[in-house]
């Protein structure tokens, strides 16, 4: 919930946040039905309703905006009552638009209190946040083990090839973790997959030594063929299964770097919320983790952040130079507005017949969504977004950064809006009009990164204030 006056402090599973980009991506998951189970009545009535006008909702919105991705856009690989893991479909699957993030995948693994997540590694290199919960999470490299503790606000980077196994260990709290995967197998494919692996396992999941002969397996392990069937075909209880607290405090012992030798480069998870945010003040947090903070993400090229955006509060328009930003709302609800080219088959039908003939315009169109839960959405670079915290609660948004080294974030509005840096005369022939007024205009705004957002500033008491549409020539961003 929002905290009025004063700093704001990030609740139980805050989430980053990026500018926002073209469109956000979702509808709130059905992870309540799955949490409370089925209901009868005039409340489940209510609730199928309310799905229902989601689902309808996120089909317009699949059909008209190609940045967008909801619930139905997800794959789940593993459900059960101990836990799910579910991966976002493929980026360049539903539009040319977004051929330069084909090699990129979005996954979110949820485990229930006091469960093990079964050991696997990935054909991925993989960037990890827990969005909310705490566990110990174990990595095997070659002769040595590493294992940490994690909790809400950790980063972790995952090797492609590391095997990783990990437990909840909390008695009434989810463990929730979104990931990012940039498969190594087919490195620009346009079928790119990211596919994991079970070799400690059974049926289900299928452990991946049934897939050799008997007699490979006879002679790799020295054991008879009876005792490996066994072996290979008693576990049948899932990816993520329930386990006792004697386990629980067994599995907990972290090791650092592991019984072996010193690693050269930790994998320990970094926790960006513990870091002094990049920017603060009542309507907002911004935490941002680059390379230079966290060593393990100078070779991918990627960032990660996380924005609290205060109840009615919004958060500058701003746009980025060349990253782009894949966005998932943790928690909240709230709006985005985005600033999108129309493509040029868009532009000439809509032309004007009278306009003078050779003139040419660049005309955008609006991209606005209403955002909840579990929503993603991407963000082109370039392109002019804010986003808009509804009234009585928080809209938090973890997002990570693609392509983010030589990244630069440009805001557009507030006291570090880019556009006051014109100079006078550009002020006013850019604009048409005094270069006093531009100024005036640009001044309005005291605050800078987060602001107060347009409910909040309909509720405060009006100031002669200079107009932005006389500015403009039109109504709103």
């Amino acid at each position: 919930m929002a905290t009025g006056k004063g700093q704001v402090r990030l609740p139980t599973s805050a989430a980053p946040f990026l500018p926002l980009g073209c469109i956000l991506l979702g509808i709130r998951a059905g992870e309540d039905a799955l949490r409370h189970g089925g209901a009868e009545g005039p409340a489940s009535e209510k609730l199928e309703g309310s799905r229902s006008a989601r689902r309808k909702a996120e089909g317009e919105a699949r059909e008209h905006n190609p940045y967008y991705f909801g619930e139905r856009s997800y794959e789940h690989w593993s459900r059960s009552e101990h836990g799910r893991f579910k991966v976002l479909e493929r980026f360049s699957r539903r539009s040319e638009l977004l051929i330069g993030i084909e090699n990129y995948r979005l996954a979110i693994m949820e485990a229930e209190p006091e469960t093990f997540i079964m050991p696997s590694h990935w054909d991925a290199e993989e960037v990890f946040y827990v969005m909310e919960g705490r566990g110990t999470i174990t990595l095997l490299h070659e002769e040595n083990r590493e294992s940490y503790e994690i909790k809400r606000g950790d980063i972790m980077r995952i090797p492609a090839g590391v095997i990783v196994y990990a437990i909840n260990k909390a008695k009434n709290e989810r463990l929730r973790i979104a990931m990012l995967l940039h498969p190594i197998s087919t490195p620009g494919h346009f079928e790119v997959h990211a596919q994991e692996f079970f070799g400690a396992a059974g049926s289900n999941p299928e452990s991946f030594y049934n897939s050799f002969s008997n007699g490979v397996l006879e002679a790799a392990f020295n054991t008879p063929r009876d005792r490996l069937e066994r072996l290979f075909e008693r576990q049948r209880k899932g990816e993520i299964i329930k386990i006792t607290e004697e386990q629980i405090r067994a599995l907990s012992q972290t090791t650092g770097f592991g019984g072996g030798r010193p690693f050269a480069q930790s994998n320990e998870p970094y926790n960006l919320l513990q870091k002094r945010p990049s920017h603060a003040n009542e309507y907002g947090e911004l935490y941002e983790a680059r390379s230079s903070d966290y060593h393990r993400l100078q070779d991918l090229d990627v960032d990660v952040s996380i924005a609290n955006i205060s109840e009615r509060s919004m958060m500058a328009p701003s746009y980025n130079s060349r990253a782009t930003k894949l966005a998932m709302v943790v928690e909240g609800r709230g709006h985005f507005e985005m600033a999108c080219p129309r493509r040029s088959g868009e532009a000439r039908r809509s032309e004007d017949a009278t306009e003078p003939e050779g003139q040419q315009r660049v005309r955008y169109r609006t991209v606005r969504s209403q955002v909840s839960r579990s929503s993603v959405f991407v963000i082109p670079p370039g392109h002019p977004v804010t986003a808009v915290a509804a009234a009585n609660e928080n809209l938090q948004v973890l997002c990570f950064g693609i392509r983010a080294g030589r990244n630069r974030k440009y805001y557009l509005a507030g006291k570090n809006n880019v556009m006051n840096l014109l100079d006078r005369e550009a002020k006013q022939l850019s604009f048409g009009a005094p270069a006093e007024e531009v100024q005036e205009v640009f001044d309005a705004q005291p605050e800078s990164v987060f602001l107060p957002g347009p409910g909040r500033r309909r509720g405060e008491a009006k100031r002669r204030q200079p107009s932005v549409e006389s500015l403009f020539g039109f109504r709103g961003f």
